[in-house]
């Protein structure tokens, strides 16, 4: 079985457990904050979250991860079988991750824990994550999906990527970052609903 390391509070957590409910597979949780110590370092070598152990075998960060489960389970395809298409979803969920919510994250610390942020940092992260805006708008279809006419590893990052970043721009710079992209609101009020997404925002809750 496999067992999937980290806490429920962390978005890239929740995002592969939805994947795995996605694809009916069973597995563990296993409560794992992060971490500098050498058990931890051998699941994750950044000591992030989250990883999964498969007989033995560790993987960390959610990419590759979702590739791995892909990959041993095909149905139901997060990905299209066309090439193009199945490369555009992967290019749309790297622009999510890298040029919305990690440029975002600079700013978690002064977001969530009181840390102190310079004007110079949050005026250069709140350009880049609006640079990154559009150019997630730019990719996103939404037809009724963010790839497509079908649900990918793309909605997945739109759904726990978005959030994550709408929250830090609204604390940040007083900004609603959606507010000027209407269809993603729709996307996400969908996705919420979806029952694999619904069931781990359920449990999440419970802690």
């Amino acid at each position: 079985m496999i067992k999937l390391y980290g806490l429920r509070m962390s978005n890239y957590y929740s995002l592969t457990k939805a994947v795995l409910i996605e694809k009916g597979l069973e597995f563990e949780e296993i409560k794992a904050p992060p971490s500098q110590k050498d058990d931890y370092l051998e699941r994750s070598p950044m000591g992030k979250m989250p990883s999964i152990d498969v007989d033995g075998v560790y993987i960390s960060e959610s990419l590759a991860i979702i590739n791995y489960l892909e990959q041993i389970q095909p149905e139901p395809a997060l990905l299209p079988a066309d090439p193009i298409k199945s490369a555009k979803a992967v290019e749309l969920a790297l622009h999510i991750k890298l040029d919305v919510e990690l440029a975002a994250r600079r700013l978690l610390p002064a977001a969530l824990f009181g840390a102190t942020a310079s004007d110079e940092l949050i005026e250069t992260t709140r350009s880049e994550v609006l640079r990154g805006m559009k150019a997630v708008s730019q990719l996103m279809v939404c037809g009724p999906y963010a790839a497509g006419d079908s649900f990918t590893l793309a909605d997945m990052y739109t759904f726990y990527s978005m959030g994550a970043a709408s929250s830090i721009s609204k604390k940040m710079f007083d900004l609603e970052l959606l507010e000027d992209y209407p269809q993603i609101s729709d996307l996400l009020a969908m996705l919420a609903e979806r029952p694999s997404i619904a069931q781990v925002t359920a449990e999440a809750a419970k802690k």
